[in-house]
């Protein structure tokens, strides 16, 4: 079952907004056992939508399109579709002008006529419920395939999909089985890592691969396979893992199973109970920012303190003068220091601090680009890592956020 989706809309194509949903549709789509083929991203022009619809329905069972519903005049999708299928007859939805009026309400903005052409539907789409928008989503099935338009807003699209759209795929399709299993390494290039492991990936099945997913000096190996007896499926996809276990085992350093780092350290510390703090300096809250965006990280995240000056690390963590004149802001003394404050402060189980240069400059220190220092403290040790991560700048701080929660995981693995 192949889907492809296609999102409508300027701001995307001249890089104004960045396509968020089209990664999470097909994320959404992969745990029913549908693939996506292919993504594409058009203009709102009528001719370039029907263009893209055509070549769609050729390749896909679903086509999944967002964007370019609305009342406005340069919301066309809907008129569009309704040429495509032919649709001559459209059909009035009162419910949908309740429901704009309901939310309206709640917001105190005024209904105005204009808001009617988002209850007039083509006779040939199945209306699906937006509950968090005033623009209906719409379901066609013609020539054995299913077109799905959806608002762009993603909120909207997460709510349509959720309740209606994926609901709607698994009663009308006989869907297979689809599992990943992923293997982390750390410490060796993909290209060597690859020449290792030959043997087993041009043994592997045709329907189990093997993709290399290199990112921040680690390299993740994305076992997928498709079946539709899901006990065989796992029992191979498991075997798998065990052989390449066995030749590259030193430099594994862990398993997941769609489970992001932020989301695997934020299980741990629910588990055990524990909590945890940040004291960030060149990442800028960037470390809490990436705990807080899982669903109930309140339970165990507690707050953070950025300080990115020498003089905010004084006055809020109270870091020794002393100590900044004599190591500078970017050693592992300040480190130390930032991660014991922040774990009085903040009375957590843990505490990560943070401190570096991320470039281009190096301004009143003795470290180069791209040094960095990571500090983990709890009640009974504080240990620093020194970790040199090249540049530029952006890589930098993404490898900082990234290697902190995997000593905080390596720390947490401790208490299982």
């Amino acid at each position: 079952m192949q889907a492809e989706i296609i999102t409508i809309g300027d701001e995307i194509l001249i890089g104004q907004i960045v396509d968020t949903n089209s990664q999470w549709i097909g994320t959404e789509l992969n745990k029913i056992g549908v693939s996506v083929y292919q993504i594409t991203s058009i203009q709102d022009e009528r001719q370039h939508i029907l263009n893209a619809l055509k070549e769609a329905q050729q390749r896909a069972d679903i086509v999944i399109v967002t964007g370019g519903l609305g009342p406005t005049k340069d919301d066309i999708t809907k008129k569009t579709l309704a040429e495509y299928f032919n649709d001559q007859q459209w059909i009035d939805y009162p419910e949908v002008i309740e429901h704009i009026k309901q939310l309206f309400k709640k917001i105190n903005h005024p209904f105005s006529d204009v808001q009617l052409y988002q209850a007039k539907l083509p006779s040939k789409a199945t209306y699906l419920k937006n509950h968090y928008g005033t623009a209906p989503g719409m379901w066609f099935y013609e020539n054995d395939t299913v077109f799905v338009s959806l608002p762009g807003v993603p909120y909207e699209m997460k709510g349509l999909m959720t309740h209606e759209v994926i609901p709607k795929i698994q009663e009308q399709f006989q869907l297979p089985y689809i599992s990943h299993k992923t293997i982390m390494t750390y410490g060796q290039g993909e290209s060597i890592i690859a020449q290792r492991i030959e043997h087993i990936e041009d043994q592997l099945p045709n329907h189990i691969k093997l993709a290399y997913l290199p990112s921040f000096g680690k390299v993740r190996l994305r076992l997928s396979g498709r079946g539709n007896d899901k006990q065989q499926l796992e029992l191979e996809l498991s075997q798998k893992v065990n052989d390449i276990k066995e030749l590259i085992s030193e430099v594994i350093v862990g398993y997941e199973d769609g489970y992001s780092i932020e989301k695997r350290v934020g299980a741990l510390l629910s588990s055990q109970k524990k909590t945890v703090g940040t004291a960030e300096s060149l990442t800028g809250g960037k470390i809490a920012a990436t705990m807080v965006s899982i669903s109930g990280a309140s339970s165990y995240f507690k707050g953070s303190f950025v300080t990115y000056s020498a003089e905010a690390k004084q006055q809020m963590l109270g870091v020794s003068e002393a100590t900044i004149e004599n190591h500078t802001v970017v050693s592992k003394e300040v480190a130390k220091e930032m991660a014991i404050a922040a774990l009085k402060k903040l009375q957590t189980d843990y505490a990560i601090a943070v401190t570096g240069n991320a470039g281009p400059t190096t301004d009143k220190t003795d470290k180069s680009v791209g040094d960095v220092f990571i500090a983990i403290a709890s009640e009974d040790t504080v240990f620093v890592e020194k970790f040199n991560f090249g540049q530029p700048r952006e890589k930098v701080i993404n490898r900082t956020v990234n290697k902190s929660l995997e000593i905080l995981q390596k720390e947490l693995l401790k208490n299982n």
